[in-house]
Formats: C-alpha cells, sequence, structure tokens
C-alpha cells in the first residue's frame, strides 16, 4: 500500500486510526451541544436528535470546503510542512493527536464543554514550538500571523455569542405574544408544534455548520499525517497536471523580475534571492517535460515544497515597504498565487469521508454528560425553549460566518457563553451559575497552555525515539 514499509505502513494506519479518534471524540463531546436543546425541550427523542445531528454533520463535513482545514495546517511554521522524513511527519501528527484526544476526553468525562478547536489549535502550537527547538529548525515557531487570526476567532466568537443571544431573547419578548416559548420544558411532554419546529430547525443548522467547521479540523489532521508520511503521493493534487503549473509560475516569475534589488534592504534581498532560487527550481522539473509521466513520483514533493515556500516568501518580500510595484503586478501575482496553491490545498473525497463518518458516529454516542450539563448547569434555572432557540440560532450564525471566511469557530463555547446570555437576558446576571461557569472558564483558560506543553513535550519524545 502506497509502496510504504510494513512498519511504516503500521504507522500510517495508527495515526489516521488517532485523527479518526480524535473527530470521533469530536463528534460526541462538541456535537452534544447541538442536540442539547432538543432533547432537554422534549423536542426530539434523545436518539432521533442524535442521528438527525450526526446525519447533518456528515453532510456538512462535504459542503464545508476545505478553508479551515488548511487554516489548521498553516499553523505550523512552512519549513516543518515540507520535511520529507517520514518518520519526523509521524512524530509531529502522533504528538498533536494525542495530546488533543487526551484533553478532550478528560474534560467529556468530567462533564465540562471544552472547546476541540482549542485543545486542537493549542497541540499545534505546541508542536510548533518544540520544533523550534530542535538544532535542524530555521523557522519560527509558529505561523503567527495565521495564530493570530486563529485566536481572534475563537475569541470574539463567544463574546459576540454572549451579546447577540442577549438581543435575541429581547427580540422574543418583544414581538412573540406566545408566552409558552419562555416557559421550563414539561418532563414528559414535546413543546408546542412551532416551538418544536423552531428548535428542531435551530439543531439542524448547528449540526451542519458544526459538520462545515469542526469536520475540516480533522480533513487538515489527516491531510498533515498523509502529507507527512506519504509525501510523495499526497503532496499534490492528483486530479490536477501539475506541467500546468508552469503558467502561474511564469506570471509569479514577470512580477518578480520587476522588484528593484538595488531599493531593496539586505534582508529583501536575501528573501528576494530565496524566491529566485524557489522559481529557478520549479523551471529545472518542468524543463522538457511535455507530459505528467515524464515527471518522476519524488518530484511532486519538490513541487509541493518549492510552491509552499515561494508562496510565503514572496508575501513576505512583497509586503515590505521597500517593493514598488504597480497594482496590477500585485494583483497578478496574488492571482498565481492562489492558482498555484489550488495543487497543494486540496482534500481527497474519501478523506472527507472518513471525517464525516467519525464526526457523525461519534455524535451518537456519549452526548449524556454535556447536555445535562447545557440544559441545567450554566444557569440557576432549566432551559426554556426561547433560551434554547436564541442560543442556537446564534451559534449557527456564528459558526456559518467562520466557516465563510475559512476560520475555526469553537462550537462549545460559542453556544455556552450563547445560553448564559439567554440566562442573563432572562433574569438577569444572578441567573448565571458560578460554579459551572467557572469550571467552562478554567477549561477555556487551561486547555491552550496545557495541549501546548503536552503536545510539545510528546514531540520532543517521539522525535528522539523515532530519530
Amino acid at each position: 500500500m502506497f509502496g510504504l514499509e510494513p512498519h511504516v505502513l503500521v504507522l500510517l494506519i495508527v495515526c489516521l486510526l488517532a485523527a479518526c479518534a480524535f473527530e470521533f471524540v469530536n463528534g460526541f463531546h462538541d456535537t452534544a451541544n447541538a442536540v442539547a436543546t432538543v432533547i432537554y425541550t422534549n423536542a426530539l427523542r434523545p436518539w432521533v436528535a442524535v442521528v438527525w445531528s450526526a446525519f447533518w454533520n456528515f453532510i456538512g463535513v462535504f459542503a464545508g470546503g476545505i478553508g479551515v482545514a488548511m487554516g489548521i495546517v498553516y499553523l505550523l511554521p512552512v519549513e516543518s510542512l515540507v520535511d520529507a522524513n517520514v518518520y519526523h511527519g509521524i512524530a509531529m501528527v502522533g504528538a498533536l493527536i494525542l495530546a488533543a484526544i487526551i484533553w478532550n476526553v478528560g474534560t467529556w468525562y468530567y462533564g465540562i464543554p471544552a472547546s476541540s478547536s482549542h485543545a486542537l489549535i493549542g497541540s499545534i502550537l505546541g508542536v510548533g514550538i518544540a520544533f523550534s527547538l530542535l538544532p535542524e529548525s530555521r523557522s519560527a515557531a509558529v505561523n503567527w500571523s495565521k495564530a493570530s487570526e486563529t485566536g481572534i476567532a475563537l475569541l470574539v466568537g463567544p463574546l459576540l455569542g454572549f451579546a447577540l443571544t442577549i438581543g435575541m431573547m429581547f427580540l422574543f419578548k418583544r414581538f412573540v405574544r406566545s408566552k409558552a416559548i419562555f416557559k421550563e420544558p414539561h418532563k414528559h411532554k414535546p413543546p408546542p408544534l412551532w416551538i418544536r419546529l423552531t428548535l428542531i430547525t435551530t439543531c439542524t443548522l448547528v449540526s451542519f455548520f458544526h459538520g462545515s467547521n469542526d469536520g475540516q479540523k480533522g480533513v487538515g489532521l489527516i491531510m498533515l499525517i498523509l502529507i507527512g508520511i506519504v509525501p510523495f503521493r499526497f503532496a499534490l493534487d492528483e486530479t490536477k497536471n501539475p506541467l500546468d503549473l508552469r503558467a502561474s509560475l511564469s506570471k509569479v516569475e514577470y512580477v518578480i523580475s520587476r522588484v528593484n534589488r538595488a531599493e531593496l534592504s539586505p534582508n529583501d534581498q536575501k528573501t528576494l534571492a530565496e524566491i529566485q532560487a524557489e522559481t529557478a527550481d520549479l523551471d529545472r522539473i518542468f524543463a522538457g517535460k511535455t507530459n505528467v509521466k515524464e515527471l518522476p513520483q519524488q518530484t511532486r514533493f519538490e513541487i509541493r515544497r518549492d510552491v509552499l515556500l515561494l508562496a510565503n516568501r514572496a508575501k513576505k518580500l512583497l509586503s515590505s515597504p521597500n517593493v514598488s510595484l504597480s497594482s496590477q503586478d500585485r494583483n497578478s501575482y496574488d492571482l498565481a498565487i492562489r492558482e498555484m496553491k489550488t495543487f497543494t490545498d486540496y482534500a481527497p473525497w474519501w478523506v472527507l469521508l472518513m471525517v464525516s463518518l467519525s464526526l457523525a458516529v461519534g455524535t451518537m454516542i456519549g452526548w449524556e454528560r454535556i447536555v445535562k450539563t447545557i440544559g441545567e448547569r450554566i444557569g440557576k434555572e432549566h432551559l426554556s425553549y426561547a433560551q434554547g432557540a436564541s442560543s442556537e440560532l446564534v451559534a449557527a450564525a456564528m459558526i456559518g460566518a467562520n466557516t465563510g471566511f475559512g476560520l475555526p469557530a469553537s462550537t462549545t463555547h460559542v453556544l455556552t457563553s450563547s445560553i448564559a446570555g439567554s440566562m442573563v437576558a432572562s433574569r438577569g446576571v444572578k441567573n448565571i451559575n458560578p460554579q459551572m461557569v467557572r469550571n467552562i472558564a478554567l477549561a477555556w483558560v487551561l486547555t491552550l497552555p496545557v495541549t501546548m506543553v503536552l503536545s510539545g513535550l510528546l514531540f520532543l519524545l517521539f522525535r528522539a525515539v523515532l530519530g
């Protein structure tokens, strides 16, 4: 399989199973948030709710694209993603997946709605920082520009969820005449039909957008595994002809040729020389080739390495104030780089299927602990129909918006903060259960540093063992 040695094949399978396990844990950890309101309010029977949610999570993975997936991949420095040593790839993905799973399972066991997104991102950051400590590392610890975008998205989401849900509850009180929507759910009776349909709709939306966002994180993980362990096979999208890169390469070379070297600082001149070396290497690979079969298999990884480094360094150079180029040249460069990245930023259909199935199966298991927390422990009163509907509607909108911008969202934190907002809108700040909020906040604060330290130590251990 993939022409790998038996022991490397075993390690590949173990890593893929670990990635599926992460997404499985993500399913029963995070997706419980989606079914919490319909189960707690008796809008749907529990097993109907989790199967329904699992189905829409499955659909969401396929509909979400790969923007978030690639955002996860590129949190790591580019140099760590172009290492053809399969054992280094195994150490990297094994450490970050294991660290994220340990934290997710631990918080789930205690019924604390911690964020799988934070756990994964913390693990990736930990591996990146540990990578920078290695003697052969010459890169920054982490792609901090991408990390800052991700961090802002994860921070702003819960705050907006809290505020928008208060506004949504105000609109419900202002315009909905029926008081039934503000009542505590009956233990054994379903809500009125229109309320029931509203809650099912919001559950569907949260499930779909959860799949489209969180599912992509699993896709990103698996692509890290495949590119790290089987680089010559998965370095480039096999549905595309690498020779078609030459048109975009010519555009990049033309723009770079218009940069006046005399105007550049010494650092910019060094970056320019590195860019020219990458384009020259691509020209060498493509020289005299008229058919894709003429490209040796190992050159696929070389092409991937050159494209990623070229895109990274060209972006750095053109952002320098010393570079004077017309807007037309800059637009031509941006378009050419985007075209080149379509060869490296992809995911096969069967990867999407693996992730969607893992997420869907996980959704149907282990949801009870989190549902009880969502329904009864965040506030001092039991969740009402209006609180459930407004929280999930806001959460679905927030997660969907993040997916559209290619940014990860924390379903757990967005929804729990939205429910907290609905509790405040109902009876003020005193309606919040301080003990549970402290637990959730503590998990929020601790997730990043704990997973960073854990994944970093595991990475260094695995590198020492695997060489």
